[in-house]
């Protein structure tokens, strides 16, 4: 089975009203009372059915056939269709809005309720075929009604074919109702940009995935000659960015990325060194309906492996993968039988056995009857790009941003249209974002060289991930700084939780953390055979995207060895061991039991703050409560010998309160192996 990017295009013009500044409140049918019929052309999802008429316009201002609107069942029935929607509340009528999104006309009468159900004839106008595409029809009763339904009856057989209806608005006021797109509060003032010759040619080009560190772009090329196999299959090629700021000519990537069937790149880690493809590749050269990864190597890119997505398949044909900065989690689109109508965006986990959970629907607050795609989950871990025809926009498919609003992963905010600086009233999908933030590459086919093309545009802060700090460097170990290979994480240090992981291979370069600002992280390295060390690092006070360079330095195990622990462990004046401590001092008792035969001596130091005598004692004290962990990790008290020395052995200053910190410190020491 094979695996392609498709647009879902309806061939039907298109036209855009006016937005309205009115402030006024608008009340939008929140239940269906009753319905005639609906057309059901599908047993997967919700399509045209009676509750696709409720909330706000999802089609309008635009015009056409959707999915996300209200249809009888029949075309051209002869019988009169009718719908009855309630509102909250009931208020003073003065508007009703009806938004005719497609084949408008059909409606003959409108009638109102109030709370008591009386019912008020509104409109009553001969059913006719209008000359526009749609439109949204206003009514002003002129009667005194607190109303709190609506009831619209068509007479399908005056206007061929179907007759849609998007959404039903009331209000108390006479100003125009009218439809909006729910945009971003700042509008993008910079214009899209052509990535140019180097990257788009008279092809497809499409799914731009940029590396976090901007430098290198990969993307999708589809009805090309240079393409491996047959020019119709899609392969991946990449371009960089040179020491002058341009765009190298593209270059397809090759085996074995590349083969005779379809390939595309999904996702990136936060590092750059995996990346994730669409397909399961087979050694055989076949491909299958599936997810994949590939490693980055000494000498490229290694053959992609599986990765089992549990009950992915289903009805599912196509897909589009975006895969969590911490890559334990995946955002896809694709259609399953509790989708709600074309593609939907879905949830799944890593779980123990490195297999992904069952997909998870995210729910109706971004998913539509009608198509949702191409995630792009930003680094910050939280804001999603994602393309949609179901929610109101410009055109043929639009780019939207919503927020993860708590770790269940299942509640968002409500989607914002991208506007129109990078919608077009043509097919605008797949964003993709680095982690500097500072533009965003996209594909779209409106002012291309050949069908779609991939652009950029200089992002504003409304439409922006939240800021985060790339840590990036090298591994040494401390007496001889020969590179080490290990792992790093990233802890909050308020919790102990893991956040971030990352490797350091001498081969393959160095180490990359991506870390959202406004926390304090503690940073680990452990390699077999060195002992695992600690350094904080504190991002509260910064506010825009920054980089760091920080080389870690291992000590190796064996006798004589002195590692230092954290100046943070003890609070001030205090014995008792910092909560946030306690992962260091696991890490001490696990590699004591990794080397059973291992003896150390803990010795305590302070600042010169203080009595001298009293200062010996809390020195004493404090080695006294990490020898009591260590005991209460299984360790054998004979194996730790303790020696209190005040301030007697200063290694900074004692003037300020930031040297003095360092001299606030416990060391240990190995004596035996």
């Amino acid at each position: 089975m094979h695996l392609t990017f498709r647009k879902y295009l309806f061939g039907f013009l298109t036209a855009v009203m006016p937005l309205s500044a009115s402030c006024q409140e608008v009340l939008w049918a929140n239940k269906v009372l009753g319905y005639s019929s609906e057309y059901r052309p599908s047993q997967i999802g919700h399509a045209y059915r009676s509750k696709q008429i409720l909330g706000v316009p999802s089609k309008l201002p635009d015009f056409g056939n959707s999915p996300c609107a209200w249809s009888p069942a029949d075309p051209d029935g002869r019988n009169e269709e009718w719908i009855k929607v309630g509102f909250a509340k009931s208020i003073a009528l003065k508007q009703i809005a009806i938004a005719e999104n497609f084949n408008p006309g059909a409606i003959a009468r409108v009638y109102a309720y109030d709370a008591a159900g009386k019912e008020y004839l509104v409109l009553e106008n001969p059913a006719a075929q209008q000359a526009v595409k749609g439109r949204m029809l206003r009514i002003f009763p002129t009667q005194n009604i607190q109303a709190n339904a609506v009831k619209v009856v068509l007479q399908p057989n005056k206007v061929p074919g179907f007759n849609q209806i998007d959404a039903i608005g009331i209000s108390s006021e006479t100003a125009p109702i009218e439809a909006k797109i729910n945009f971003t509060a700042t509008q993008l003032k910079t214009q899209k940009e052509n990535m140019g010759k180097a990257i788009n040619s008279k092809g497809q080009e499409v799914a731009p995935i940029i590396s976090p560190d901007g430098k290198t772009l990969y993307f999708t090329r589809n009805n090309f000659e240079g393409n491996i196999g047959s020019p119709s299959r899609q392969d991946v090629w990449y371009s960089t960015l040179n020491d002058k700021g341009q765009w190298t000519d593209a270059l397809n990537m090759g085996s074995p990325i590349n083969n005779a069937g379809d390939n595309a790149i999904t996702s990136i880690s936060a590092d750059g060194k995996t990346i994730y493809l669409i397909n399961e590749y087979r050694p055989d050269g076949s491909m299958y309906f599936g997810f994949s990864r590939s490693f980055k190597t000494k000498s490229g890119w290694g053959f992609p492996k599986s990765s089992k997505i549990t009950n992915l398949v289903g009805s599912a044909t196509t897909i589009e993968i975006t895969v969590s900065p911490f890559e334990n989690v995946l955002i896809m689109s694709v259609q399953r039988a509790d989708s709600e109508g074309g593609k939907d965006l879905y949830i799944s986990f890593l779980q123990k056995d490195n297999t992904w959970s069952e997909p998870r629907n995210l729910g109706s607050v971004i998913n539509t009857a009608d198509y949702e795609g191409t995630p792009f989950l930003a680094l910050d871990n939280k804001t999603l790009y994602f393309s949609s025809q179901g929610h109101a926009g410009y055109g043929e498919g639009d780019l939207f941003l919503t927020r993860r609003l708590d770790d269940t992963w299942l509640n968002w905010s409500t989607p914002e249209n991208l506007g129109p600086a990078i919608n077009s009233p043509l097919w605008d999908a797949f964003i993709n974002i680095p982690a500097t933030g500072d533009y965003a590459y996209f594909s779209a086919s409106d002012k291309v060289l050949g069908q779609e093309d991939i652009f950029r545009i200089r992002m504003t802060p409304e439409i922006k991930p939240d800021p985060v700090a790339v840590v990036s460097g090298n591994v040494f170990e401390a007496e001889t700084t020969k590179p080490v290979k290990s792992e790093i994480t990233a802890d909050f240090k308020n919790s102990n939780n893991t956040f971030a992981k990352a490797n350091f291979d001498p081969e393959t370069g160095e180490y990359r953390l991506i870390l959202p600002l406004k926390e304090v992280y503690r940073i680990s390295a452990s390699g077999e055979g060195y002992f695992p060390v600690s350094e904080d690092m504190d991002l509260l006070g910064d506010n825009a995207f920054r980089t760091i360079r920080k080389n870690i330095y291992l000590h190796p195990i064996k006798a004589g060895q002195q590692i230092r622990l954290s100046n943070t462990m003890f609070s001030q004046s205090s014995a008792e061991v910092t909560p946030a401590s306690l992962v260091e001092l696991d890490r001490i008792a696990e590699t004591m039991q990794t080397y059973p035969t291992m003896e150390i001596l803990l010795e305590g130091h302070t600042d010169n703050q203080g009595e001298v005598q009293k200062n010996v004692k809390l020195s004493a004290d404090r080695v006294e409560q990490v020898k009591k962990y260590l005991l209460s990790k299984g360790i054998d008290g004979r194996r730790i010998q303790t020696k209190a020395w005040g301030p007697a052995r200063p290694i900074a200053s004692n003037l300020t309160e930031q040297t003095r910190q360092k001299n606030r410190r416990v060391e240990f020491t190995i004596l035996k192996i």
